[in-house]
């Protein structure tokens, strides 16, 4: 094995493989990436309008019921969030895209 790697076309052989692996590597991470940052925007997205509209109906008595559902969605998108956050921490690396929040707070 050893006279394999010393010889230029073990070397050649080895360096190809690596930089296959390389590849293989760059592209599964910016595809979960990708995956990541969408989701966490998709669920950004849908706790701002819950929370407009729970703003919106909140002080009107007639729409109390819809302005209760949009806080219940809100939470409920909070805490997915959250948790989503926590298990795929690693892919952020403390590089953290401005347009994604690290917590999202609960609705009062």
């Amino acid at each position: 094995m050893a006279l394999y790697t010393f010889t230029p076309q073990g070397r050649r052989a080895f360096n190809k493989y690596g930089a296959t692996l390389q590849h293989a590597d760059n592209e599964t991470r910016y595809a979960t990436t990708k995956q990541v940052e969408d989701t966490c925007r998709a669920m950004i997205a849908s706790y701002h309008a819950d929370v407009q509209s729970h703003n919106a109906y909140k002080g009107d008595e007639s729409q109390k019921d819809l302005a209760t559902m949009a806080k219940i969605r809100a939470n409920r998108t909070v805490a997915t969030y959250n948790e989503y956050i926590l298990k795929n921490r690693f892919v952020f690396r403390k590089n953290v895209p401005p347009d994604i929040d690290i917590e999202l707070r609960m609705v009062e």
